[in-house]
């Protein structure tokens, strides 16, 4: 299996349990391993980068106004 596929499994393995109400991460890591035979390195590995990917779209949501829409905004009240 490809890391990539295996990532993705892994990720989908979590996301599953979390879905499930599963909240401890201790045990989620311990599922994910049991039920997809990866070691749990590699599941903490993924489960990491799945939370950076989270915290990424979470500042993109969070964030007010695109640089480049406030930039044209500040023109426009400018020029009136």
């Amino acid at each position: 299996m490809s890391r990539t596929t295996q990532s993705t499994n892994i990720k989908q393995a979590i996301n599953n349990l979390l879905d499930k109400g599963l909240t401890d991460k201790q045990d989620i890591y311990t599922k994910v391993v049991e039920e997809l035979g990866v070691p749990r390195p590699t599941v903490r590995r993924v489960a990491r980068d799945l939370r950076n990917e989270l915290v990424q779209k979470i500042k993109i949501l969070q964030s007010e106004v695109p640089e480049l829409e406030g930039t044209q905004r500040k023109i426009a009240e400018n020029s009136d």
